[in-house]
């Protein structure tokens, strides 16, 4: 992060489109992962990362409710990075980012424990909370 320090102010030279990719980089996502979820191409998203093309507002703020980031963030680079999801959003949001990461292992893991009958979903929850140390 570049700063210039004036008198008393700080002024930060980092830029949307730098917060964008930083936000990316966060979720662990690919130019093209990010743009599929946001609906657009790879190619659009390496352009508002290089600068080659404006962030959209419309686009900005489906970016902002896609990924639960927060726009004052992205606009400025003040707060969190994420706005503060209560727990279902917050989880809504780790499926999403399952869904659309690589992790085969994890997605086929879920999709079998879903399918347990309750006597063998508690055995699993026994064995992680031991692994876990609960």
């Amino acid at each position: 992060m570049i700063t210039f320090v004036y008198s008393r102010w700080e002024v930060s030279a980092i830029t949307e489109r730098e917060r964008i990719r930083e936000l990316r980089e966060t979720l662990c996502l690919t130019r093209e992962q990010f743009g599929q979820r946001v609906g657009v191409s790879k190619s659009v998203m390496t352009n508002i990362e290089l600068d080659r093309a404006g962030l959209n507002p419309v686009l900005l703020q489906h970016i902002c409710d896609v990924f639960g980031a927060s726009r004052s963030w992205i606009e400025t680079g003040e707060g969190d990075m994420f706005n503060d999801l209560g727990p279902d959003a917050a989880f809504e949001r780790l499926c999403t980012e399952i869904a659309a990461s690589d992790d085969e292992f994890l997605k086929r893991a879920m999709r079998a424990y879903w399918e347990l009958s309750d006597d063998r979903k508690q055995t699993v929850r026994d064995f992680i909370d031991q692994l876990a140390g609960k």
